[in-house]
C-alpha cells in the first residue's frame, strides 16, 4: 500500500467524523436577520493576532455594538472547523488546510470573506537532534499542531518533497501531532527532533527548548507571501447577517492597520490579551523577533491557497485535486476597503498568482540561532478520530501519551 492510500485512509477517517458532525446541522438558525450574540472561533496565535488583541481589548465589540462578541479559543484549524459545523460558533479565524478540507467535503459550504496573516510559520529542529539538512530526516520524529492542520499538512509535503515517507506508510519519518503547548514540553524531554509550527511557537521552541529554525516557510514562496490566517463563515450565515459580518471586517481592517501602524503597541496588546489566554507572557524582545516573521494582512493571497490545495493532494489528504470555484466572497471586504479609500482584493488565482506563487520544492534550509488549553465540550467525532489514531499509529512508535 502506497503512502497516498495509507495516508487518505488516515485522513478519511477524520475527515468522515467531520461530515459525520454536518448531519441534522440547522440551516434554520440562520432564518432572522436578527442577531444578539456573534461567536467567533481563533486561536491564540500571531497568525490571528487581530484577534486575539482586537476581541480581548475590546476594539471589535465596540464596532459591533449591541451584537454581543463571544470568543472561542481552540488548538488547530480541524477543531475549529467542526464547531463551525456543529454550530457551535459563527465565524473563524483559520488556516488555509482545515479550510479546503471543509470546502470540499461539504461539497462547498464555506466562504472566505478576508486574509489575516502570511508567514510566521517555521521547520524548527531541537540543536542536538543532529540534523543539518534533509539528508539527516532518517528515523526522526517531528511533530505539528494536529493531523490535517496546515502545518501538517506543510511538514508533511515537505517530507515528501525531499523523498521520505512517513512511518504510517512504512517510512522512516514519524509525525507526531500535539498540542502548541504540548510540542514545547516534547522537545524539551527530547521525545521529539523538530516540528513545523506557526508563531508565537516558533520563537518558544528557539528561546525556551534548545530549538534552531531549520526551515522558515516562507522560503518556499515567491516573495516570501502565503496565507496561514484567514476569516472563513457559512453562506448561510453570511446571507442572513451581511450587516453584522460587514461591521465585523472593519474592525478586522481597523485592528490590522493598527497593528502594523503601532507595532510596539501591538506587542504589548498581544501579550496582554496571550497572558489571559495561556497564563503565560513572552518577552518582549521575542516577540518582536516572532512578528518579524510574518505580516499582518487582510489580503488572502488567492494564490497561495491554490498551492495549499495541491498539497493536500499530493499527500494524500484529498482524493483528487479540488475545485475551489466559490470558495471566496471578498464583497463585503471590498466595499470596507472601498469605504476607507483602500486597494481592494481580487479574488482571481491567475492575478493573485504573478506575484504569489510556490517557488521552490527543496530550499536550502535556513539556520538561523537566533500552554493553551482547547476548548472542549461534549466529546464530539473528530476529537475521537484523532485520539483512536493518535493511539493506534503511534502507540508502536513512543511513549509520548497525546493529550487531546
Amino acid at each position: 500500500m502506497n503512502q497516498k492510500t495509507r495516508f487518505k485512509i488516515l485522513s478519511g477517517i477524520v475527515s468522515t467524523l467531520i461530515i459525520s458532525s454536518f448531519i441534522g446541522y440547522d440551516h434554520s438558525a440562520y432564518a432572522s436577520s436578527d442577531l444578539s450574540v456573534l461567536r467567533v472561533g481563533y486561536l491564540p496565535n500571531l497568525t490571528h493576532a487581530p484577534a486575539v488583541i482586537g476581541i480581548g481589548n475590546g476594539d471589535f465589540q465596540k464596532k459591533l455594538g449591541d451584537v454581543k462578541i463571544e470568543p472561542h479559543i481552540f488548538n488547530a484549524g480541524p477543531s475549529v472547523v467542526e464547531a463551525l459545523f456543529a454550530n457551535q460558533i459563527d465565524l473563524a479565524y483559520i488556516g488555509p488546510t482545515p479550510t479546503i478540507n471543509a470546502f470540499v467535503k461539504s461539497d462547498g459550504d464555506i466562504r472566505i470573506i478576508s486574509g489575516v496573516a502570511s508567514g510566521g510559520a517555521s521547520f524548527v529542529v531541537r540543536n542536538d537532534s543532529g540534523i543539518q539538512s534533509a539528508k539527516d530526516f532518517v528515523g526522526k520524529t517531528f511533530s505539528s499542531p494536529q493531523i490535517g492542520n496546515t502545518q501538517d499538512i506543510a511538514l508533511r509535503a515537505y517530507l515528501l518533497d525531499n523523498g521520505y515517507k512517513t512511518s504510517e506508510n512504512g517510512g522512516s519519518v514519524t509525525v507526531l501531532p500535539a498540542s502548541n503547548s504540548d510540542i514545547v514540553t516534547l522537545m524539551l524531554k527530547k521525545s521529539i527532533d523538530g516540528a513545523w509550527v506557526p508563531e508565537p511557537w516558533v520563537t518558544t521552541l528557539v528561546h525556551q527548548a534548545n530549538g534552531k529554525i531549520f526551515l522558515d516557510e516562507r522560503s518556499l514562496w515567491k516573495n516570501g507571501k502565503f496565507v496561514t490566517g484567514q476569516i472563513i463563515v457559512r453562506p448561510e450565515f453570511l446571507s442572513a447577517h451581511p450587516d453584522v459580518i460587514k461591521k465585523f471586517l472593519e474592525a478586522n481592517v481597523d485592528e490590522i492597520n493598527w497593528i502594523n501602524s503601532n507595532p510596539d503597541q501591538a506587542r504589548q496588546s498581544f501579550n496582554t490579551e496571550y497572558q489571559i489566554l495561556t497564563t503565560k507572557t513572552i518577552p518582549d524582545d521575542q516577540l518582536k523577533e516572532a512578528f518579524s516573521r510574518l505580516d499582518i494582512t487582510y489580503d488572502p493571497i488567492v494564490s497561495s491557497l491554490y498551492k495549499s490545495a495541491d498539497d493536500q493532494y499530493e499527500v494524500g489528504f484529498l482524493d483528487s485535486k479540488p475545485d475551489l470555484s466559490g470558495i471566496y466572497d471578498l464583497t463585503l471586504l471590498n466595499q470596507v476597503l472601498e469605504e476607507k479609500g483602500l486597494q481592494q482584493i481580487s479574488s482571481d488565482v491567475n492575478a493573485s498568482a504573478q506575484n504569489n506563487t510556490s517557488q521552490q520544492s527543496n530550499p536550502t534550509p535556513t539556520q538561523n540561532a537566533s500552554s493553551v488549553v482547547p476548548e472542549f465540550g461534549p466529546v464530539t467525532p473528530i476529537v475521537f478520530a484523532v485520539a483512536v489514531m493518535g493511539i493506534v499509529v503511534y502507540a508502536a512508535k513512543t511513549r509520548v501519551i497525546l493529550r487531546l
